[in-house]
């Protein structure tokens, strides 16, 4: 009987230690390679800084006047109303300081997926076995619990404002790579022709034809990593990051529905903003200032 269940579930006879196998591996590396990964936190350190310092020292009528002149030229008179209404509400409801924080989180965390997204998406356009190896890796960044980046990257980078940074990149850039790549080769095999044939290097391809025609669909992965971005600050703020997404956590763990109300009005109201603003320069609607 005993050899018939163990027919039926080989498991009870062994099952694959993979969990202790993951936690040697983050731990070895822990051990042997955690100045290399606080050396890449000081890029991430110093640009957070001086944009939370910017957005700080701005006084608020400045940056809402700033923000709105930015949307009307980019979006249009709607987005521009909404932009400053928004901002508005987020001053009076008393979260300005917290927004502000949350802002340069996220400007940050968008900066470094350009830096590394873009090329990466660039790369697997043009190499095929490359986009194998990277959309599997792609595909386990999207569907892995937000909640799982956080315990080795805390292990590799401690607490605060960085390795939430970090954490919010491996999050939002995924889309990014995979739109950036998938404008790369949607664009017209005859634009491409047209361009060989009239003596262009691979770079001027490149650069001339290629990245100019897909760059709506590369401003929708920008759009798409925003948003993603600030869903996140949530999830770092249990790594004491500040800003709106520790408002929520505090409202959340002190039953206090106000708090983590105003907490995510706030990010609801900044992702609207950025992502109407993002999806007009997207669609390329520079509209004049009559309209």
């Amino acid at each position: 009987m005993a050899a018939i269940d163990n027919i039926l579930n080989p498991f009870q006879l062994y099952t694959i230690p993979l969990d202790d196998w993951i936690t040697e591996s983050i731990n070895f590396i822990v051990d042997n390679f955690r100045p290399f990964f606080q050396a890449i936190g000081l890029p991430i350190r110093w640009l957070l800084q001086n944009i939370e310092w910017v957005l700080t020292v701005i006084p608020p009528l400045i940056f809402i006047m700033i923000t709105g002149l930015l949307a009307w030229k980019l979006a249009g008179k709607k987005i521009t109303i909404y932009s400053i209404l928004s901002l508005l509400l987020i001053g009076f409801v008393d979260i300005w300081e917290q927004a502000m924080v949350s802002l340069a989180l996220v400007v940050t965390a968008i900066a470094f997926c350009l830096v590394v997204g873009i090329p990466i998406g660039i790369l697997t356009a043009k190499n095929d076995q490359v986009d194998r190896v990277i959309r599997p890796l792609l595909d386990i960044m999207q569907t892995l619990p937000s909640f799982v980046y956080l315990v080795p990257v805390v292990m590799l980078f401690g607490i605060g404002e960085v390795p939430g940074v970090i954490a919010t990149i491996i999050f939002a850039i995924p889309p990014l790579i995979r739109l950036t790549n998938l404008g790369i080769r949607q664009v017209d095999s005859d634009v491409i022709e047209a361009a060989i044939s009239f003596g262009s290097t691979p770079w001027q391809l490149l650069w001339e034809a290629q990245i100019p025609l897909a760059m709506p669909t590369i401003l929708t992965g920008v759009n798409q990593a925003i948003l993603m971005a600030l869903s996140m600050s949530v999830v770092t703020s249990m790594i004491a990051v500040p800003g709106l997404g520790q408002m929520v956590l505090q409202g959340v763990g002190r039953l206090d529905v106000g708090l983590a109300a105003i907490g995510g009005l706030g990010i609801v109201l900044l992702a609207i903003m950025m992502d109407r603003i993002t999806q007009a320069i997207a669609q390329g609607r520079t509209l004049p200032a009559r309209k």
